[in-house]
């Protein structure tokens, strides 16, 4: 009887429809999206690698999709004997069943930035049918509306972080589908906002670019004494002056805020790999740069008025008032802290090689704050196309998270 009952909810299993949260106007009365099992719909890719493809060696990232082994690495890793690798075309896919801090049961791309390539065997390489959409697919998988699927995928047999899934297992997973013109509709809806996420990146790079350019111009050169650009009203001023990193800001260790000062509210704190919220009841410090002790040699940070650094950072202090600290926090970020570095292992701020450090700057507080404004225009403009970007890639999020059915329905 036992028997005959799960029979029948597995009957009822595979007869499940679903269909997403938001739907384009012309699909609302269109059905449900049916559920199939992938081999259905993609067959296995097994074509074996030829002599001439020993150049074409792709690698899987999770972050990058498939690569150019020599380009990701910077060399070829692989060895000269690929006749066990696996031949694969544009639009083909391959899932690598090892876990990563990106994805927990591995992760599945579609090659789609060169015409052919091989991989290595340890990859499951798969092939849609013509009539399928591969860019909807791709996009199908990036969602993570397959985990659930993947999930029932591991077996005991899994070690060093590896499933061990075969390709005839993985086709044999469930997925839901929707009629091709629809595909056809989610692919080019999401490909356009990826189109204007690599536009709007695209925009950050050049922004910053230009702002390191500008600061290669601005600030002298390593054996020079004047920068190579300087705006015009002073250009007959006064030579740039000398002096020694001590001079200017003076390297001092932070410290541990007492634990009876911890209460409510919560002001900056300035941590070695960024700033983060720290609740106490408040410290004034004068303002002034913070970089970290060790590890993360070469990042700098400006701190205001009331920010608290911990006992693991150090931190530039600047007695001078306006807009000083910042001319100095674009200074040394031209010159680059990581010269400073010493020790085996793990590097730490050399604080005699920074205070013996030469330095020039301008005499005149007004080119000071000339070029400090400069920059702060220029970081302003990288923050709003940051914040931008950011925008726009939460809302690829959200219109992913609707345009597939939800991981709850699937794992009801």
């Amino acid at each position: 009887m036992s028997n005959n009952v799960d029979a029948t909810n597995m009957t009822q299993a595979t007869k499940r429809e679903l269909k997403p949260k938001l739907r384009f106007p012309e699909f609302r009365n269109a059905g449900e999206w049916a559920e199939k099992q992938l081999r259905q719909i993609a067959k296995p890719v097994s074509d074996k690698a030829i002599d001439k493809d020993n150049d074409n060696i792709l690698t899987l990232s999770g972050e990058h999709g498939l690569v150019l082994q020599s380009d990701y690495f910077g060399k070829k890793i692989a060895g000269d004997n690929v006749s066990r690798y696996i031949r694969i075309a544009l639009d083909d896919f391959v899932y690598n069943d090892r876990t990563t801090k990106l994805s927990t049961y591995g992760s599945i791309k579609r090659l789609s930035k060169y015409e052919s390539g091989i991989v290595s065997p340890i990859y499951k390489c798969f092939r849609f049918c013509d009539r399928e959409n591969p860019v909807f697919w791709d996009w199908y998988f990036e969602s993570g509306f397959h985990e659930p699927q993947l999930y029932g995928l591991i077996n005991e047999g899994a070690r060093a972080g590896r499933f061990n899934i075969s390709i005839e297992k993985f086709l044999s997973t469930l997925v839901w589908h929707p009629q091709a013109v629809e595909q056809q509709k989610i692919a080019d809806c999401l490909s356009s906002i990826d189109d204007l996420i690599t536009a709007q990146t695209q925009k950050l790079d050049t922004l910053k670019t230009h702002k390191k350019g500008l600061m290669q111009q601005l600030f002298p050169a390593e054996g020079e004494t004047l920068p190579k650009l300087r705006f015009p009203e002073f250009l007959d001023t006064e030579e740039w002056e000398e002096k020694r990193m001590e001079e200017v800001a003076p390297l001092q260790r932070g410290f541990d805020l007492p634990s009876h000062q911890i209460k409510q509210g919560s002001i900056p704190v300035v941590y070695s790999n960024g700033v983060q919220n720290f609740h106490n009841k408040g410290m004034a410090i004068a303002p002034g740069l913070v970089t970290g002790r060790s590890g993360t040699i070469g990042k700098i940070h400006f701190i205001k008025e009331g920010d608290y650094w911990p006992h693991n950072t150090s931190l530039w202090v600047t007695s001078f008032k306006g807009n000083f600290p910042k001319f100095i926090y674009y200074l040394y970020n031209s010159i680059g802290m990581n010269r400073f570095a010493s020790g085996s292992g793990v590097p730490t701020l050399n604080r005699n090689y920074v205070h013996a450090f030469q330095v020039y700057l301008p005499p005149s507080e007004r080119e000071q704050q000339k070029i400090a404004e400069c920059l702060s225009s220029i970081d302003e403009l990288i923050a709003a196309q940051t914040h931008k970007l950011d925008t726009l890639k939460t809302h690829k999020k959200g219109l992913m998270q609707q345009l597939f059915p939800t991981l709850e329905e699937v794992q009801r």
